[in-house]
């Protein structure tokens, strides 16, 4: 159980970096293989067809590297193409599953690679200077976020929130007034879907744990999503809460376009 004193320390866009170029080795090693085991029953059907699946092969190898690549120069802070956006998350959503998996062969904990993993997303949609529209942006958090005590139902409007100072709710919705954006707040990833699909925002600041947020960021790909982690003082999904200060300022860099 966390404290709400406990400082969380910035997780490190390296780790990430690290497990994806792993994962790549891996996989380059792996469709070797393939090719190799494969080589001989197709060399007796035509002589061509190693040949062709060797060349599929390295393509897709070529094209996985070059969506890295694309990642790393992104973060050293060179310009990249649009193109190398939506290989390099193609690359992430292929190999992220692999990368936790060596992670752990690592030992190194789940949630501080999916932590990793939402820095590098969140730097990536902040070097592309995205400007939305207030009406066109949606914060989108969990109900956790509400005191579990309180009786009032803010998961079909948050509005519904009376601001009684318990939970922050009354303060996410005040700071949603303030710039004219959107807020709703959704029992699980289900809603949330359904909630993206009928605001349809052109950008989401989205409040939630590692998990939840590093899936979330994935399934609505390629709409730009900077995520906030939750703070847990009384342990998961219950009264949660958040760095409004973080919120606020994602807000306004959203609005302004100027990261």
């Amino acid at each position: 159980m966390r404290k709400m004193s406990e400082v969380i320390q910035r997780p490190k866009k390296r780790l990430f970096i690290a497990l994806i170029l792993l994962s790549l080795a891996v996989t380059a090693v792996s469709t070797y293989g393939i090719w190799m085991v494969s080589f001989p029953g197709l060399s007796n059907i035509s002589i061509h067809l190693p040949v062709i699946l060797g060349t599929l092969l390295a393509i897709a190898l070529v094209v996985i590297a070059s969506g890295i690549v694309g990642i790393i120069l992104a973060i050293v802070g060179f310009p990249t193409l649009h193109i190398f956006r939506g290989i390099a998350w193609s690359t992430v959503n292929i190999l992220f599953p692999m990368a936790t998996m060596i992670g752990r062969l690592f030992d190194v904990d789940k949630e501080k690679v999916e932590r990793s993993f939402i820095e590098v997303s969140n730097h990536l949609i902040r070097q592309k200077r995205y400007k939305i529209a207030p009406e066109k942006l949606l914060i989108l958090t969990p109900h956790c976020i509400q005191n579990e005590g309180c009786p009032h139902k803010i998961t079909r409007d948050a509005a519904n929130c009376r601001s009684c100072g318990r939970c922050q709710v009354g303060e996410l919705l005040q700071l949603s007034r303030k710039y004219g954006v959107n807020l709703a707040i959704v029992t699980g990833g289900t809603l949330a879907r359904k909630v993206v699909k009928s605001l349809r925002p052109h950008a989401i600041l989205a409040i939630a744990c590692e998990r939840d947020l590093t899936s979330g960021i994935q399934d609505v790909f390629p709409l730009p999503v900077i995520g906030i982690l939750n703070e847990r003082p009384c342990g998961p999904c219950c009264n949660t809460r958040v760095d409004l200060e973080q919120v606020e300022q994602a807000i306004c860099n959203f609005l302004e376009g100027d990261f």
